[in-house]
Protein backbone atom coordinates (compact mmCIF):
# COMPACT_ATOMS: atom_id res chain seq x y z
CA UNK A 1 0.00 0.00 0.00
CA UNK A 2 1.61 3.38 -1.13
CA UNK A 3 1.92 6.51 1.29
CA UNK A 4 -0.49 8.42 -0.08
CA UNK A 5 -3.12 5.33 0.62
CA UNK A 6 -1.85 5.06 4.06
CA UNK A 7 -1.94 8.82 4.88
CA UNK A 8 -5.60 9.26 3.56
CA UNK A 9 -6.88 6.34 5.91
CA UNK A 10 -5.34 8.43 8.48
CA UNK A 11 -7.10 11.66 7.47
CA UNK A 12 -10.41 9.19 7.59
CA UNK A 13 -10.07 8.12 11.09
CA UNK A 14 -9.16 11.51 12.83
CA UNK A 15 -11.16 14.74 10.62
CA UNK A 16 -13.66 15.95 12.49
CA UNK A 17 -16.66 14.69 12.36
CA UNK A 18 -18.27 18.07 11.02
CA UNK A 19 -16.01 17.29 7.87
CA UNK A 20 -16.33 13.78 7.79
CA UNK A 21 -18.73 12.01 10.44
CA UNK A 22 -18.42 8.58 9.43
CA UNK A 23 -14.40 8.85 9.56
CA UNK A 24 -14.95 9.83 13.01
CA UNK A 25 -17.67 6.77 13.89
CA UNK A 26 -15.05 4.53 12.82
CA UNK A 27 -12.13 6.09 15.70
CA UNK A 28 -14.33 4.93 18.86
CA UNK A 29 -10.74 6.19 20.80
CA UNK A 30 -12.07 9.77 20.29
CA UNK A 31 -13.23 10.54 23.72
CA UNK A 32 -13.51 14.63 23.15
CA UNK A 33 -13.00 16.80 20.22
CA UNK A 34 -13.33 20.85 21.11
CA UNK A 35 -12.74 22.77 17.14
CA UNK A 36 -13.22 25.51 19.73
CA UNK A 37 -14.69 27.30 16.62
CA UNK A 38 -17.19 29.88 18.26
CA UNK A 39 -18.07 27.57 20.85
CA UNK A 40 -17.01 24.66 23.42
CA UNK A 41 -19.11 21.79 22.59
CA UNK A 42 -17.29 18.61 22.73
CA UNK A 43 -18.05 17.27 18.50
CA UNK A 44 -16.56 13.59 19.14
CA UNK A 45 -20.65 12.37 20.23
CA UNK A 46 -19.55 11.74 23.47
CA UNK A 47 -21.56 14.98 25.14
CA UNK A 48 -18.59 16.15 27.18
CA UNK A 49 -19.21 20.02 26.19
CA UNK A 50 -16.90 22.51 27.99
CA UNK A 51 -18.15 25.12 30.74
CA UNK A 52 -16.57 28.38 29.64
CA UNK A 53 -14.88 30.19 32.55
CA UNK A 54 -14.25 33.05 30.84
CA UNK A 55 -12.26 31.84 27.37
CA UNK A 56 -13.09 34.32 24.14
CA UNK A 57 -14.51 31.55 21.60
CA UNK A 58 -14.60 34.49 19.14
CA UNK A 59 -10.47 34.92 18.99
CA UNK A 60 -8.90 34.89 15.70
CA UNK A 61 -7.65 31.21 14.02
CA UNK A 62 -4.64 31.21 12.06
CA UNK A 63 -6.17 32.63 8.88
CA UNK A 64 -6.78 35.85 11.30
CA UNK A 65 -10.33 35.69 11.03
CA UNK A 66 -12.55 35.86 14.22
CA UNK A 67 -14.41 32.49 15.56
CA UNK A 68 -11.08 30.52 14.62
CA UNK A 69 -10.11 30.00 18.43
CA UNK A 70 -10.62 30.26 21.87
CA UNK A 71 -8.32 33.54 23.11
CA UNK A 72 -7.01 32.47 27.30
CA UNK A 73 -5.80 35.76 29.16
CA UNK A 74 -3.56 33.90 31.47
CA UNK A 75 -5.64 35.45 34.45
CA UNK A 76 -8.22 32.97 35.59
CA UNK A 77 -10.14 32.18 31.88
CA UNK A 78 -10.13 28.47 31.15
CA UNK A 79 -12.30 25.34 29.73
CA UNK A 80 -13.48 22.54 32.31
CA UNK A 81 -15.40 19.55 32.12
CA UNK A 82 -17.39 18.14 34.86
CA UNK A 83 -15.86 15.45 37.43
CA UNK A 84 -19.67 14.68 37.32
CA UNK A 85 -18.76 13.03 33.93
CA UNK A 86 -15.78 11.90 34.04
CA UNK A 87 -13.00 10.74 31.91
CA UNK A 88 -10.91 8.07 32.50
CA UNK A 89 -7.78 7.25 31.29
CA UNK A 90 -7.09 4.29 33.80
CA UNK A 91 -3.55 2.57 33.22
CA UNK A 92 -4.04 2.77 29.12
CA UNK A 93 -2.43 5.07 26.52
CA UNK A 94 -3.89 8.19 25.14
CA UNK A 95 -2.86 11.14 23.07
CA UNK A 96 -3.97 14.65 24.21
CA UNK A 97 -3.44 17.31 21.39
CA UNK A 98 -4.22 20.92 20.42
CA UNK A 99 -3.39 23.69 18.63
CA UNK A 100 -1.49 26.67 20.44
CA UNK A 101 -0.33 30.16 19.61
CA UNK A 102 1.73 32.02 22.11
CA UNK A 103 2.18 35.53 22.64
CA UNK A 104 5.24 37.65 21.34
CA UNK A 105 6.94 39.08 24.71
CA UNK A 106 4.83 37.73 27.64
CA UNK A 107 4.58 39.64 30.82
CA UNK A 108 3.49 36.57 32.19
CA UNK A 109 4.09 32.83 32.49
CA UNK A 110 2.92 31.11 29.11
CA UNK A 111 0.89 28.63 31.98
CA UNK A 112 -0.99 25.37 31.41
CA UNK A 113 -2.30 23.75 28.51
CA UNK A 114 -4.31 21.28 30.48
CA UNK A 115 -4.84 18.78 33.56
CA UNK A 116 -6.08 16.29 35.07
CA UNK A 117 -4.43 16.06 38.49
CA UNK A 118 -5.87 15.78 42.24
CA UNK A 119 -3.54 17.51 44.32
CA UNK A 120 -4.13 15.57 47.10
CA UNK A 121 -3.75 12.23 45.84
CA UNK A 122 -1.29 12.99 43.39
CA UNK A 123 -2.95 11.88 40.53
CA UNK A 124 -3.44 12.54 36.88
CA UNK A 125 -1.90 14.36 33.91
CA UNK A 126 -1.08 17.74 32.81
CA UNK A 127 0.12 19.04 29.87
CA UNK A 128 2.22 22.84 30.06
CA UNK A 129 4.75 25.20 29.08
CA UNK A 130 6.41 26.09 32.02
CA UNK A 131 8.54 28.96 33.01
CA UNK A 132 10.07 29.14 36.29
CA UNK A 133 11.66 32.09 38.03
CA UNK A 134 13.62 30.46 41.05
CA UNK A 135 15.41 32.95 43.61
CA UNK A 136 18.01 35.38 41.24
CA UNK A 137 17.38 33.05 37.84
CA UNK A 138 15.16 32.55 34.86
CA UNK A 139 15.54 29.05 35.36
CA UNK A 140 13.24 27.67 32.63
CA UNK A 141 11.59 29.41 29.88
CA UNK A 142 8.22 28.66 27.68
CA UNK A 143 9.51 24.77 28.05
CA UNK A 144 7.47 22.00 26.98
CA UNK A 145 6.50 19.47 29.79
CA UNK A 146 3.72 16.25 30.11
CA UNK A 147 3.67 14.38 32.86
CA UNK A 148 2.01 11.94 34.68
CA UNK A 149 1.22 10.81 38.60
CA UNK A 150 0.43 8.62 40.76
CA UNK A 151 1.86 9.19 44.07
CA UNK A 152 5.47 7.96 42.66
CA UNK A 153 8.53 9.38 43.90
CA UNK A 154 12.33 9.06 43.35
CA UNK A 155 15.00 8.58 45.05
CA UNK A 156 17.31 11.98 45.35
CA UNK A 157 20.21 11.76 43.51
CA UNK A 158 23.49 13.13 44.13
CA UNK A 159 24.49 14.99 40.82
CA UNK A 160 27.81 16.05 42.02
CA UNK A 161 29.78 19.40 42.27
CA UNK A 162 30.53 21.88 39.40
CA UNK A 163 33.99 22.84 40.50
CA UNK A 164 35.19 23.94 43.71
CA UNK A 165 31.52 25.49 44.08
CA UNK A 166 30.63 26.41 47.92
CA UNK A 167 27.22 26.86 45.94
CA UNK A 168 25.32 27.33 42.78
CA UNK A 169 24.03 30.33 43.07
CA UNK A 170 22.53 30.25 39.92
CA UNK A 171 20.68 27.11 37.66
CA UNK A 172 19.19 27.40 34.36
CA UNK A 173 17.91 25.41 31.16
CA UNK A 174 18.88 26.74 28.06
CA UNK A 175 18.76 24.34 24.66
CA UNK A 176 18.29 21.04 26.02
CA UNK A 177 21.46 21.88 29.01
CA UNK A 178 20.86 22.33 32.42
CA UNK A 179 23.79 25.21 32.97
CA UNK A 180 24.79 26.46 37.11
CA UNK A 181 26.68 29.55 37.85
CA UNK A 182 28.96 29.04 40.77
CA UNK A 183 30.13 30.72 44.15
CA UNK A 184 33.69 29.89 44.32
CA UNK A 185 35.48 31.33 47.17
CA UNK A 186 38.76 30.73 46.60
CA UNK A 187 41.76 33.98 46.38
CA UNK A 188 42.64 33.03 43.17
CA UNK A 189 39.36 31.13 42.05
CA UNK A 190 36.37 32.94 40.65
CA UNK A 191 32.64 31.91 39.93
CA UNK A 192 32.20 29.97 36.75
CA UNK A 193 29.37 28.75 34.57
CA UNK A 194 28.89 25.15 34.39
CA UNK A 195 26.74 22.33 31.63
CA UNK A 196 25.58 18.88 33.65
CA UNK A 197 26.96 16.72 31.18
CA UNK A 198 25.74 13.37 33.30
CA UNK A 199 26.43 11.49 35.76
CA UNK A 200 27.95 13.58 38.05
CA UNK A 201 30.15 15.86 35.01
CA UNK A 202 29.74 19.43 34.79
CA UNK A 203 31.08 20.67 32.07
CA UNK A 204 33.64 24.09 32.66
CA UNK A 205 31.82 26.97 30.47
CA UNK A 206 34.82 29.48 31.24
CA UNK A 207 34.48 32.46 34.16
CA UNK A 208 32.94 35.28 32.59
CA UNK A 209 34.49 37.73 35.46
CA UNK A 210 37.45 37.68 37.62
CA UNK A 211 34.48 38.33 41.11
CA UNK A 212 33.84 35.01 42.98
CA UNK A 213 29.97 34.49 42.12
CA UNK A 214 27.97 33.91 39.01
CA UNK A 215 25.00 35.74 40.68
CA UNK A 216 22.18 34.72 38.48
CA UNK A 217 21.58 33.10 34.77
CA UNK A 218 18.66 34.18 32.28
CA UNK A 219 17.79 33.31 28.38
CA UNK A 220 17.20 37.23 26.51
CA UNK A 221 17.24 37.19 22.81
CA UNK A 222 17.95 33.31 21.92
CA UNK A 223 20.91 33.30 24.47
CA UNK A 224 22.41 32.45 27.61
CA UNK A 225 23.51 35.61 29.79
CA UNK A 226 25.29 35.67 33.65
CA UNK A 227 25.41 37.93 35.74
CA UNK A 228 28.31 38.37 38.34
CA UNK A 229 28.82 40.08 41.87
CA UNK A 230 31.06 39.71 45.00
CA UNK A 231 29.16 37.36 47.50
CA UNK A 232 29.81 38.09 51.04
CA UNK A 233 29.94 35.18 52.09
CA UNK A 234 29.24 36.31 55.99
CA UNK A 235 25.30 36.17 55.07
CA UNK A 236 25.34 32.75 54.86
CA UNK A 237 28.32 32.55 58.05
CA UNK A 238 30.78 31.63 56.62
CA UNK A 239 34.36 33.05 56.00
CA UNK A 240 34.71 36.18 53.60
CA UNK A 241 36.23 35.15 50.35
CA UNK A 242 39.95 36.08 49.85
CA UNK A 243 38.56 37.50 46.32
CA UNK A 244 38.29 40.83 46.05
CA UNK A 245 36.82 41.51 42.89
CA UNK A 246 34.18 43.12 42.96
CA UNK A 247 31.41 42.48 40.00
CA UNK A 248 28.11 44.05 38.72
CA UNK A 249 28.16 43.08 35.08
CA UNK A 250 26.43 40.92 32.68
CA UNK A 251 27.82 38.92 30.28
CA UNK A 252 26.65 36.57 27.12
CA UNK A 253 27.31 33.22 26.42
CA UNK A 254 29.17 32.56 23.28
CA UNK A 255 30.01 29.09 23.00
CA UNK A 256 33.05 26.93 24.78
CA UNK A 257 34.60 29.33 27.47
CA UNK A 258 33.95 32.38 25.87
CA UNK A 259 31.70 35.68 27.30
CA UNK A 260 30.97 38.56 25.79
CA UNK A 261 30.63 41.71 28.65
CA UNK A 262 27.25 43.46 27.98
CA UNK A 263 28.08 46.14 30.37
CA UNK A 264 28.61 47.35 34.23
CA UNK A 265 25.09 48.23 36.11
CA UNK A 266 26.13 51.51 37.38
CA UNK A 267 27.48 51.64 41.48
CA UNK A 268 27.00 47.84 41.61
CA UNK A 269 29.23 45.45 43.16
CA UNK A 270 26.86 42.16 42.82
CA UNK A 271 23.64 41.86 40.88
CA UNK A 272 21.09 40.27 42.65
CA UNK A 273 18.11 38.65 39.94
CA UNK A 274 17.62 38.78 36.20
CA UNK A 275 14.27 38.86 34.54
CA UNK A 276 13.05 39.09 30.81
CA UNK A 277 9.96 41.41 31.18
CA UNK A 278 8.08 42.59 27.81
CA UNK A 279 10.68 41.69 25.82
CA UNK A 280 13.51 43.64 28.15
CA UNK A 281 16.41 42.02 30.44
CA UNK A 282 16.15 43.62 33.80
CA UNK A 283 19.16 43.23 36.65
CA UNK A 284 18.81 44.64 40.23
CA UNK A 285 21.55 44.98 42.69
CA UNK A 286 22.34 42.68 46.02
CA UNK A 287 23.72 45.17 47.96
CA UNK A 288 23.86 48.47 48.65
CA UNK A 289 23.03 51.10 46.71
CA UNK A 290 20.09 49.51 45.70
CA UNK A 291 19.41 49.59 41.97
CA UNK A 292 17.15 48.45 39.35
CA UNK A 293 18.52 48.89 35.38
CA UNK A 294 17.09 47.32 32.24
CA UNK A 295 19.20 46.61 29.36
CA UNK A 296 19.39 48.56 26.58
CA UNK A 297 21.98 46.73 24.23
CA UNK A 298 25.81 47.07 23.65
CA UNK A 299 26.47 47.84 27.01
CA UNK A 300 23.99 50.46 27.90
CA UNK A 301 22.19 50.11 31.17
CA UNK A 302 19.46 52.43 32.05
CA UNK A 303 18.36 53.39 35.45
CA UNK A 304 14.92 52.18 35.98
CA UNK A 305 14.39 53.51 39.87
CA UNK A 306 13.82 51.07 43.17
CA UNK A 307 10.41 51.58 44.82
CA UNK A 308 11.11 54.19 48.30
CA UNK A 309 15.18 53.54 47.93
CA UNK A 310 14.59 49.52 48.62
CA UNK A 311 16.59 47.32 47.19
CA UNK A 312 14.94 44.82 44.97
CA UNK A 313 16.50 41.12 44.69
CA UNK A 314 14.41 37.90 43.39
CA UNK A 315 12.33 38.97 40.22
CA UNK A 316 9.28 37.08 38.63
CA UNK A 317 7.25 37.74 35.60
CA UNK A 318 3.32 37.40 36.75
CA UNK A 319 -0.09 37.97 35.45
CA UNK A 320 1.34 41.69 33.20
CA UNK A 321 4.06 42.47 36.13
CA UNK A 322 7.52 42.38 37.45
CA UNK A 323 7.27 41.08 40.84
CA UNK A 324 9.92 41.95 42.98
CA UNK A 325 11.28 40.44 46.98
CA UNK A 326 13.07 43.01 49.16
CA UNK A 327 16.02 42.86 52.14
CA UNK A 328 15.19 45.96 53.13
CA UNK A 329 11.81 44.69 54.54
CA UNK A 330 9.63 42.22 54.33
CA UNK A 331 7.53 43.63 51.82
CA UNK A 332 6.89 42.91 48.18
CA UNK A 333 7.61 45.57 45.00
CA UNK A 334 5.77 45.48 41.59
CA UNK A 335 6.52 47.21 38.19
CA UNK A 336 4.77 48.32 35.28
CA UNK A 337 7.43 49.24 33.14
CA UNK A 338 7.15 52.64 34.82
CA UNK A 339 6.61 53.04 38.35
CA UNK A 340 6.76 51.09 41.32
CA UNK A 341 3.78 49.71 43.66
CA UNK A 342 4.09 48.49 47.05
CA UNK A 343 2.06 45.31 47.97
CA UNK A 344 2.34 45.52 51.09
CA UNK A 345 4.30 43.50 54.43
CA UNK A 346 4.08 39.79 54.44
CA UNK A 347 3.80 39.13 58.22
CA UNK A 348 6.14 39.74 60.79
CA UNK A 349 9.23 38.40 58.25
CA UNK A 350 12.16 41.03 57.63
CA UNK A 351 12.98 40.02 54.25
CA UNK A 352 11.25 38.26 50.82
CA UNK A 353 13.32 36.05 48.82
CA UNK A 354 11.69 33.99 46.28
CA UNK A 355 8.56 33.67 43.85
CA UNK A 356 6.57 30.66 42.96
CA UNK A 357 2.92 30.53 40.37
CA UNK A 358 1.11 28.06 42.26
CA UNK A 359 -2.65 27.19 41.14
CA UNK A 360 -2.63 30.68 39.52
CA UNK A 361 -1.45 32.57 42.16
CA UNK A 362 1.51 34.20 43.68
CA UNK A 363 3.35 32.49 46.32
CA UNK A 364 6.61 34.54 48.30
CA UNK A 365 9.14 32.88 50.74
CA UNK A 366 10.42 34.63 53.47
CA UNK A 367 12.62 35.58 56.62
CA UNK A 368 13.28 34.84 59.16
CA UNK A 369 10.08 32.83 59.82
CA UNK A 370 10.12 30.56 57.10
CA UNK A 371 7.00 30.83 55.76
CA UNK A 372 5.38 31.02 52.47
CA UNK A 373 2.87 33.50 52.40
CA UNK A 374 -0.26 33.73 48.75
CA UNK A 375 -0.44 37.09 47.44
CA UNK A 376 -4.03 38.20 47.74
CA UNK A 377 -4.03 42.12 46.44
CA UNK A 378 -2.14 44.83 46.76
CA UNK A 379 -2.00 45.64 50.44
CA UNK A 380 -3.14 41.86 51.47
CA UNK A 381 -0.96 38.19 51.72
CA UNK A 382 -2.18 34.87 53.04
CA UNK A 383 0.10 32.82 55.57
CA UNK A 384 0.39 29.23 53.71
CA UNK A 385 2.12 27.96 56.75
CA UNK A 386 5.55 27.36 58.25
CA UNK A 387 8.19 24.43 56.57
CA UNK A 388 9.05 22.72 59.54
CA UNK A 389 11.10 25.00 62.34
CA UNK A 390 12.86 26.03 58.96
CA UNK A 391 13.98 29.94 58.95
CA UNK A 392 14.00 30.83 55.40
CA UNK A 393 12.50 29.86 51.89
CA UNK A 394 14.62 30.10 49.27
CA UNK A 395 14.13 28.16 46.08
CA UNK A 396 10.56 27.21 45.08
CA UNK A 397 8.93 25.10 41.75
CA UNK A 398 6.23 23.79 40.87
CA UNK A 399 7.20 20.29 39.69
CA UNK A 400 4.82 17.58 37.82
CA UNK A 401 2.21 19.37 40.24
CA UNK A 402 3.72 19.67 43.02
CA UNK A 403 4.42 22.48 44.92
CA UNK A 404 8.22 22.08 46.47
CA UNK A 405 10.17 24.28 48.55
CA UNK A 406 14.20 25.10 49.55
CA UNK A 407 14.99 26.20 52.87
CA UNK A 408 17.64 27.64 55.66
CA UNK A 409 18.99 26.53 58.12
CA UNK A 410 18.92 22.75 57.34
CA UNK A 411 18.65 22.67 53.45
CA UNK A 412 15.88 20.57 54.00
CA UNK A 413 13.02 20.69 51.01
CA UNK A 414 9.33 20.30 51.32
CA UNK A 415 5.91 19.45 49.76
CA UNK A 416 2.98 21.35 49.97
CA UNK A 417 0.41 19.74 51.21
CA UNK A 418 -2.90 21.75 51.40
CA UNK A 419 -3.71 24.51 53.28
CA UNK A 420 -0.84 25.29 55.61
CA UNK A 421 0.63 22.12 56.12
CA UNK A 422 4.00 21.16 54.68
CA UNK A 423 5.56 17.67 54.32
CA UNK A 424 9.53 17.32 54.57
CA UNK A 425 11.02 15.27 51.51
CA UNK A 426 14.21 15.62 52.24
CA UNK A 427 17.50 17.21 53.76
CA UNK A 428 20.21 17.61 51.03
CA UNK A 429 23.59 19.55 53.03
CA UNK A 430 24.84 17.33 55.98
CA UNK A 431 28.01 19.19 56.39
CA UNK A 432 28.79 19.83 60.17
CA UNK A 433 29.75 22.69 62.03
CA UNK A 434 28.19 25.50 60.21
CA UNK A 435 25.52 27.40 60.96
CA UNK A 436 23.98 27.94 57.93
CA UNK A 437 23.02 25.50 55.33
CA UNK A 438 21.16 26.18 52.71
CA UNK A 439 18.55 24.65 49.40
CA UNK A 440 19.28 27.80 47.57
CA UNK A 441 17.96 27.50 43.67
CA UNK A 442 15.89 25.18 41.79
CA UNK A 443 15.33 24.11 37.66
CA UNK A 444 13.79 21.44 35.61
CA UNK A 445 15.61 19.68 33.62
CA UNK A 446 14.72 16.45 31.58
CA UNK A 447 11.63 15.18 33.37
CA UNK A 448 13.40 16.03 37.24
CA UNK A 449 13.82 19.09 39.64
CA UNK A 450 18.01 20.32 40.83
CA UNK A 451 18.42 21.60 43.65
CA UNK A 452 21.52 23.08 44.63
CA UNK A 453 23.29 23.44 48.26
CA UNK A 454 25.46 25.37 50.68
CA UNK A 455 28.31 24.49 51.75
CA UNK A 456 28.79 21.50 50.19
CA UNK A 457 28.44 22.67 46.67
CA UNK A 458 26.50 19.81 45.26
CA UNK A 459 23.79 19.72 43.64
CA UNK A 460 20.96 17.29 43.97
CA UNK A 461 17.71 16.02 41.73
CA UNK A 462 14.32 14.23 42.40
CA UNK A 463 11.56 13.20 40.10
CA UNK A 464 7.42 13.11 40.97
CA UNK A 465 5.94 10.58 38.68
CA UNK A 466 7.06 10.57 35.13
CA UNK A 467 7.62 13.48 32.69
CA UNK A 468 8.91 13.95 28.98
CA UNK A 469 10.14 17.33 28.58
CA UNK A 470 11.45 19.55 25.89
CA UNK A 471 13.71 22.11 26.98
CA UNK A 472 14.32 24.66 24.71
CA UNK A 473 12.08 27.43 24.20
CA UNK A 474 8.79 27.30 22.22
CA UNK A 475 8.66 30.13 19.68
CA UNK A 476 6.23 32.72 19.65
CA UNK A 477 3.02 31.55 16.96
CA UNK A 478 1.22 28.50 15.64
CA UNK A 479 2.27 25.22 16.91
CA UNK A 480 0.81 21.75 16.97
CA UNK A 481 1.09 19.85 20.26
CA UNK A 482 0.57 16.52 20.98
CA UNK A 483 1.58 14.31 24.49
CA UNK A 484 1.06 10.45 24.04
CA UNK A 485 1.43 8.00 26.28
CA UNK A 486 2.19 5.11 24.89
CA UNK A 487 2.83 1.68 27.11
CA UNK A 488 5.92 2.62 29.37
CA UNK A 489 6.65 6.32 27.82
CA UNK A 490 5.56 9.52 27.71
CA UNK A 491 6.44 11.33 24.59
CA UNK A 492 6.20 15.14 23.15
CA UNK A 493 5.40 15.76 19.63
CA UNK A 494 5.73 19.48 17.87
CA UNK A 495 4.69 20.27 14.94
CA UNK A 496 4.38 16.89 13.96
CA UNK A 497 7.97 15.88 15.39
CA UNK A 498 8.81 13.82 18.47
CA UNK A 499 11.06 16.11 20.31
CA UNK A 500 11.25 14.56 23.97
CA UNK A 501 10.51 11.35 25.56
CA UNK A 502 10.21 10.50 29.36
CA UNK A 503 12.08 7.38 31.22
CA UNK A 504 10.42 4.62 31.10
CA UNK A 505 7.84 3.52 33.41
CA UNK A 506 5.91 0.71 34.47
CA UNK A 507 2.28 1.00 32.29
CA UNK A 508 0.51 -0.57 35.64
CA UNK A 509 2.15 1.76 38.18
CA UNK A 510 0.37 4.57 36.89
CA UNK A 511 -3.65 4.38 37.22
CA UNK A 512 -4.43 7.89 36.10
CA UNK A 513 -8.31 8.04 36.99
CA UNK A 514 -9.31 10.73 39.24
CA UNK A 515 -12.15 12.60 40.35
CA UNK A 516 -10.43 16.12 39.35
CA UNK A 517 -12.29 18.19 36.34
CA UNK A 518 -10.50 18.01 32.92
CA UNK A 519 -8.90 21.50 32.46
CA UNK A 520 -7.90 23.39 29.60
CA UNK A 521 -6.13 26.24 30.10
CA UNK A 522 -5.42 25.97 33.79
CA UNK A 523 -3.56 23.33 35.77
CA UNK A 524 -1.35 23.59 39.56
CA UNK A 525 1.12 26.22 37.61
CA UNK A 526 -0.53 29.39 36.34
CA UNK A 527 -3.39 30.25 33.71
CA UNK A 528 -2.85 29.49 29.52
CA UNK A 529 -2.20 32.98 27.97
CA UNK A 530 -2.63 32.71 24.36
CA UNK A 531 -5.17 30.51 21.70
CA UNK A 532 -5.81 27.07 21.05
CA UNK A 533 -8.27 25.33 18.42
CA UNK A 534 -8.81 21.83 17.40
CA UNK A 535 -8.63 20.29 21.20
CA UNK A 536 -8.36 16.62 21.04
CA UNK A 537 -8.31 13.76 23.35
CA UNK A 538 -7.99 10.08 22.36
CA UNK A 539 -8.02 6.65 24.49
CA UNK A 540 -4.95 5.23 22.06
CA UNK A 541 -1.62 6.40 21.47
CA UNK A 542 -1.85 8.39 17.59
CA UNK A 543 0.82 6.49 15.14
CA UNK A 544 3.73 9.06 14.16
CA UNK A 545 1.89 9.40 10.61
CA UNK A 546 -1.39 10.01 12.41
CA UNK A 547 0.09 13.11 14.34
CA UNK A 548 1.71 14.20 11.32
CA UNK A 549 -1.45 14.10 9.63
CA UNK A 550 -3.34 16.70 12.34
CA UNK A 551 0.02 18.86 12.58
CA UNK A 552 -0.77 20.18 8.80
CA UNK A 553 -2.40 23.22 8.88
Amino acid sequence: MTLRWLTLIALLLILPPALFPQAAKRDKSLVVHWPLAGDSNDTSGNGHHALNCGVDLKAAGPDGKPGGAAGFDGRGAHLEISAKKPITLDRGDFTFSCHAYLERDLDGVSGDLASQYDPVRRKGFYLAIKSNAVTTSQANARHLQFGIDNGKESAWLDCGRPGKAILAFALAVHDGHLYAGTCEPGKTDSGRVYRYGGDNRWIDCGAPSLCNTVTALAVYDGKLHAAVGKYRLAGSALKESENLNLGGRVYRYDGGTKWIDCGQLPDTEAIGGLAVYRGKLYASSLYKPAGFYRYDGDAKWTDCGVPNGKRVEALAVFDGFLYASSYDGGRVYRYDGKTWTDCGQLGDSTQTYSFVAYHGQLHVGTWPNGRVYRFEEVGRWKDMGRLGQEKEVMGMVVHNGRLLAGTLPLAEVFQFEGEDRWKKLARLDLTPDVTYRRAWTAAEHQGRVYFSTLPSGHIYSFAAGKTAAWDHDLPTGWHYIAAVKRAGQLELYVDGKRVAVSEPFEPGDYNLNTEAPLRIGAGSSDFFRGRLRDVRLHQRSLSDMEIRALARP
